[in-house]
């Protein structure tokens, strides 16, 4: 049927996202996942927005910091069009964005809507959405990481005495998140990652002790297996200045005014846009030289 066309893969770039409970392993996981994408000579970088925690790494992977201290949507943003250029960008975390999200949301339900939160989400809804969108047109692979909120529970050991353990729950971000990855690992505090979802099909539902650089390569094989990706072609280059249009644009400011007067007044006559500009150039001359003069009279 017309508009149809048959489907093929091309290649892509990776958003995923990594969530777990604190201890899990979230920032060691994605650097040595986004060493493994990168590969040998590319390059990584790092949002960091837990108070220098990726720095403590910088003496096992070559890749460059920004410590983010604006929360907001738009600091996120600000920050992931900074990083472009980089082949791989790690998220560390995304959960602060969404309580940050959360308190401006607060913020305008007291302010705008007499206390009534769900009505604000009709400005937080488009917030959390510009951060989606920044995320999805990195041009490079994506990597984030997302706090779980965590809870306890008792289990037994070995020797069949019950023991705390502490487990992540959801993750802090907004509802609906996940459907923007290719790839969601959950992470354990036993540094686990559970693979709940899995585009590439390869790694669906498997359990990945210390995800590592070689998952980051397979991952890079993955991603590099198809027809090139559209390129979008560069937009068309701008026509030159009229030269007559430039002589208007240097002149003073007092005779760039007369020029404009004299222009749109043969304009409304009836003369051609191009014998109006012929004039109020001829105009501008005539009032220089006439300045010239002045100037050269001997007081």
């Amino acid at each position: 049927m017309a508009g149809f066309r048959k489907a093929s893969k091309a290649q892509a770039k990776l958003r995923a996202a990594v969530f777990g409970p604190s201890g899990g392993g979230k920032t060691m996981s994605t650097l040595r996942i986004g060493r493994g994408l990168a590969g040998p000579t590319g390059t990584v970088a790092v949002i960091d927005t837990e108070r220098g925690s990726a720095s403590k790494y910088s003496d096992r992977f070559d890749f460059e910091v920004l410590d983010l201290k604006d929360y907001t949507v738009q600091g996120y943003v600000d920050a992931i069009k900074q990083a472009h250029g980089f082949d791989v960008l790690i998220i560390d975390s995304l959960s602060h964005g969404w309580q940050s999200l959360l308190e401006e949301v607060e913020k305008l339900a007291k302010a705008k809507y007499r206390g009534n939160t769900w009505s604000a989400w009709s400005e937080g809804t488009p917030l959390q959405k510009k951060l989606v969108n920044a995320i999805l047109d990195f041009p490079g692979h994506v990597l984030a990481t997302i706090r779980s909120k965590t809870e306890w529970t008792t289990v037994e050991d070995g020797r069949g005495k019950k023991v705390p353990q502490r487990i992540g729950m959801a993750p802090e971000q907004g509802k609906g998140i996940e459907y923007e990855f290719d790839l969601l690992l959950e992470i354990s505090t036993e540094h686990i990652a559970n693979v709940i979802k899995d585009r590439t099909g390869k790694f669906q539902d498997k359990l990945i002790d210390k995800p590592d650089e070689e998952f980051g390569s397979q991952l890079a094989l993955w991603l590099a297996d198809g027809e090139p990706a559209a390129v979008s072609p560069p937009p068309p280059a701008a026509p030159p200045l009229d030269p007559r249009i430039v002589e208007i644009g240097e002149f003073p400011d007092s005779v760039k005014a007369a020029c404009r007067a004299v222009m749109r007044a043969a304009i409304d006559s009836g003369i051609s846009k191009n014998d109006a500009i012929d004039q109020a150039v001829a105009h501008g001359r005539e009032l220089l030289a006439v300045e010239d003069a002045v100037e050269a009279e001997p007081v």
